[in-house]
């Protein structure tokens, strides 16, 4: 069945998935256009895998409603299927295949014949193709990541969710992968990316959803988002020491134990904290006022949301 032509490439409303006591989602609403590229953060237990699981029909929802390129995922279960592709945190592999077998066999599973010519397109894009003949078991950790996502993406499906996808692999892998994902986007493809390294998100994602508790805590432009955090952070060597007045804007991540790094809400603000200093007879040694990114609005959104 086609989906209609206004259906999105994702969508739920009010899903909401508990397991005994625990609430894993709670009333999640949110909706994918085609085409985006779309990043789904969130700490660890924020519920984003339950999410995916219940998209993918891994997971039965206790209520609410979550649909693939307009098709329900409980009662049009085979099109939603169809319509996606998941590439899972987890290296699961099938030790007695070769590369190409698995993806033939995988091809099989979506009734895909003669589906070779794509196959090879999807190995050259992921840097497999010499691996190709190659027993899943000789493969390094890395190897058999890029063999998941190739599984994913087999039968063409025009919703890719790729979850933690570069989670310990190597420099190279990313750039491969990467630069094949924003190809498959360009294509019109719809990529939908959780990763704990916020700098991807930040590069790759023309839109977030952050999720803490099972619920959304902030969907907008990635660019919005920041934009909303003006202020960025100030980066000090002393000789001596903070004055207290300027303690409260002390932030956790300093690269070394002799930087001090303080919070920036107004760059209005940087000429009086750097007065206090001198007043306070602290010499600045070095300084660097940095832009905001999306770490910075990640723990300050999480850490709003923990004292609410």
């Amino acid at each position: 069945m086609a989906p209609s032509p206004g259906a999105a490439a994702i969508e739920v409303a009010n899903l909401v998935k508990r397991y005994d006591q625990f609430t894993a989602l709670d009333g999640i609403s949110l909706r994918i256009e085609r085409g985006e590229f779309f990043g789904l953060l969130g700490p660890n237990g924020a519920g984003k895998t339950t999410l995916i699981s219940t998209i993918a029909g891994l997971v039965r929802a206790n209520s609410g409603r979550a649909l693939v390129m307009g098709h329900d995922v409980e009662r049009d279960f085979r099109a939603a299927r169809a319509a996606l592709g998941v590439v899972p945190q987890e290296l699961v592999f099938d030790p007695f295949f070769t590369v190409r077998e698995i993806l033939r066999l995988q091809s099989g599973y979506y009734g895909l014949r003669n589906n070779d010519p794509w196959i090879d397109e999807v190995l050259q894009g992921l840097g497999l193709l010499d691996k190709a003949n190659t027993n899943m078991r000789a493969l390094s950790g890395g190897m058999k990541r890029r063999v998941l996502i190739a599984q994913a993406l087999v039968h063409r499906p025009p919703v890719i969710i790729l979850d933690e996808p570069t989670a310990g692999v190597d420099v190279e892998l990313r750039q491969t992968l990467w630069q094949f994902i924003r190809s498959l986007n360009q294509q019109g493809h719809t990529i939908v990316l959780t990763t704990h390294y916020l700098e991807e998100a930040q590069a790759l994602c023309g839109r977030l959803a952050l999720l803490r508790g099972g619920r959304v805590i902030a969907l907008e432009a990635t660019s919005s988002l920041l934009q909303r955090f003006a202020g960025g952070r100030l980066q000090l060597r002393l000789e001596g020491s903070l004055p207290p007045a300027l303690e409260a804007l002390r932030v956790n991540h300093a690269p070394s134990a002799e930087s001090i790094t303080l919070r920036v809400d107004d760059y209005a603000e940087v000429e009086s904290m750097l007065a206090a200093i001198r007043v306070w007879g602290s010499r600045i040694l070095e300084i660097e006022l940095m832009q905001p990114d999306l770490e910075d609005v990640f723990l300050r959104l999480v850490g709003q949301e923990a004292k609410q």
